[in-house]
């Protein structure tokens, strides 16, 4: 074995990214992964451009990934020559060009709308002055919205592919057990064991072994892999590589959805890259171990995030499970033994052979090592991507990092676990996150993804949604999930209405029983948890729902009724008028609005509508109790219909 010394690779990338990042011209860089587009990246980054142009300023413009603050998008970072790079938020054009001319040509660091300042390394800026930052451990995000995901170099200049580099110098059996050592376990789903995983995969004899990402991403409101592979593929390629060397793999696959379609872009080119520099292909970096990767487009069913429904769909069949064992380590593509990890996970090897075990295994729990990485959605203030140690309780992320509750309202529960999750109660909030301490609550770690909910969300129909989503999802394969999701998902939506029965808790209950115990994969023996935890913690609310046909967050819209309060109602205003489309607000003879219960439909447009100074328009629940001074003088209605 002659291997390619990875200082002479590691120095030639770090020369040409210093000559960029540490060049008397002014940097900028600009977060294009597609929450900053989303929210109009594409045409700041075009503006810096011209705007440079124009003014005579030689800067440079640089595409980066997400930095995790998707609630201040467009992002952009000002770097000037011997000063600490500035981060800027909610960046428009007009922005961009007044940081062009205020901070890059006139000095003034502009600081009406800087968010925080970055502290400096030798290569590449770091936050440094954010306080959602102090909270966070950032492992699987070191990178992410820091360097182009686009330029090999500007990983390679960052101990990119060092880890493969040594790990390719280890015997298999010592990066197994290294990845034992740091107590890794899987960053999607139950948490197994990486190590004991990979230990499976490699025992059993074959001619040929295969290694898969697993990038099918689909849980309402989760995009951390979406993310990670936009802001920095190569850590995950790079992660991917030394689970094939570990367990013997010559042959790789990213299985990514075909919905992100900027991810594919990046992943294609980070294996065109990577292959062209010796990262992939025959003989890695001089080594003799050969990796031919190769990208799977998935046509985005939720059931193909379970292995067997992966291996399934890439060989061309209707993406449903099968029966385990055996289990893909021992029978998987194409009927080879088959290790299947997903993209953190991928992301955090890199990290536990690049830094050693002990990087690792020093943050989280006991049971429960290194970092997770979370996207927080919902009614929480600061919407993103937030990376902690595990063992952070729920109370922190969502308050201390994240801001807490939108519009100072009051926090009722969070589901975390994605849409098979349970719904934890503010009860709960200091419960830390591990995945010993959600299961006892009800929930599950999952992929990541969080749903922060606020005192106006209904927790009847918060567990409606869910179910209906796991139940539009489910494969058929199997009766108790394809029978029993729906019987449920009936169940919760007559408790909607106002037609449940008292009976129909015990019988939710024992639905949600047989098919966690009868489903065959894990969507259907999961789906029940957001039915079983709002049991559990909001039983109250089912309860208002049946006896009283009350909806107590005045959401259900069978059980809710819209009225203007004469009192507040402007004589002349007609601001509601034109968005009710049923024409079912009239004038009354005092000019003054009022409702046409038969006609309303409780869309809700007209509390939209309402200016704010008068706040006129108001909801009840149960429909049928309305308070006499809310019902209009039978002499006064009617007069006047207006379209």
């Amino acid at each position: 074995m002659n291997m390619v010394p990875y200082d002479r690779i590691a120095q030639e990338a770090k020369d040409r990214f210093k000559e960029i990042a540490e060049n008397t011209i002014p940097l900028l860089m600009v977060g294009t992964a597609t929450c900053g587009l989303a929210q109009g990246a594409r045409d700041v980054l075009v503006a810096l451009k011209e705007e440079s142009r124009r003014l005579g300023i030689e800067a440079e413009v640089r595409e980066v990934g997400c930095l995790g603050h998707c609630y201040a998008e467009p992002l952009v970072v000002a770097k000037m020559p011997g000063t600490a790079p500035y981060l800027y938020g909610n960046v428009t054009p007009t922005k961009g060009s007044l940081i062009l001319r205020r901070y890059v040509r006139d000095g003034d660091p502009f600081l009406d709308f800087l968010m925080g300042s970055l502290e400096k390394d030798d290569v590449v800026p770091l936050v440094y002055d954010l306080p959602r930052f102090y909270f966070e451990k950032r492992v699987i995000l070191e990178l992410c919205g820091l360097i182009d995901p686009e330029d090999i170099d500007h990983y390679i200049a960052h101990m990119g592919y060092y880890a493969l580099h040594k790990a390719l110098t280890m015997a298999p059996e010592a990066i197994i057990a290294e990845i034992a050592r740091s107590g890794l376990r899987g960053r999607g789903g139950a948490g197994f064991p990486t190590a004991l995983k990979w230990e499976a995969c490699r025992s059993h004899i074959a001619d040929q072994r295969i290694v898969i990402c697993n990038a099918d991403e689909g849980d309402p409101g989760a995009y951390m892999d979406r993310s990670i592979l936009e802001s920095n593929p190569h850590q995950v390629l790079e992660g991917l590589a030394i689970a094939a060397r570990a367990v013997g793999a010559s042959r790789g696959y990213i299985y990514l959805r075909a919905e992100y379609p900027l991810a594919i872009r990046r992943v294609k080119k980070a294996i065109e890259d990577a292959t062209a520099r010796g990262f992939l292909g025959k003989d890695i970096m001089g080594s003799g171990f050969d990796l031919h990767l190769t990208l799977f487009e998935g046509s985005g069913a939720f059931v193909c995030g379970e292995e067997t429904a992966l291996i399934a769909s890439m060989e061309g069949e209707r993406g449903m499970p099968r029966h385990r064992p055996p289990y893909p380590a021992e029978r998987g593509l194409n009927g080879k033994p088959t290790l299947i990890n997903n993209v953190k996970t991928l992301a955090l090897v890199t990290h536990v052979i690049r830094d050693s075990a002990e990087a690792i295994a020093s943050m989280g729990t006991e049971k429960s090592k290194g970092t997770m990485v979370f996207s927080l959605v919902g009614k929480v203030e600061q919407q993103g991507l937030v990376e902690v140690p595990m063992g952070t309780t729920l109370r922190s992320l969502i308050f201390d990092i994240c801001g807490g509750i939108q519009n100072q309202k009051g926090f009722k529960a969070v589901q975390i676990g994605g849409p098979s999750g349970g719904c934890i109660p503010e009860a709960l909030l200091d419960t830390r996150i591990d995945y010993e301490s959600l299961g006892s609550a009800g929930a599950m770690m999952g992929s990541g993804g969080m749903v922060v909910m606020d005192e106006e969300d209904c927790m009847v129909e918060v567990a409606r949604f869910f179910v209906e989503f796991t139940q539009g999802e489910s494969c058929g394969k199997c009766t108790f999930c394809r029978i029993g999701t729906k019987q449920m998902l009936e169940i919760l939506g007559d408790i909607t209405k106002g037609k449940g029965t008292s009976s129909d808790l015990k019988l939710l209950k024992e639905l949600a029983e047989d098919i966690r115990m009868g489903s065959l994969c894990n969507l259907g023996g999961t789906a029940p948890n957001p039915v079983l935890t709002t049991l559990r913690y909001f039983e109250e609310e089912y309860r208002a729902h049946i006896g009283e046909q009350r909806c107590p967050a005045l959401q259900c819209r069978e059980l809710i009724a819209y009225y203007i309060i004469p009192d507040r109602c402007a004589a002349g205003c007609e601001a509601c008028v034109g968005t009710c489309p049923t024409e079912a607000i009239y004038t009354m003879s005092t000019r003054k609005k009022a409702i046409d219960q038969g006609k309303c439909v409780r869309c809700g447009e007209c509390v939209v509508a309402c200016p704010p100074e008068y706040r006129a328009v108001t909801k009840i629940s149960p429909r049928r109790e309305v308070p006499p001074s809310l019902e209009p003088p039978p002499e006064q209605g009617g007069t006047e219909i207006h379209g």
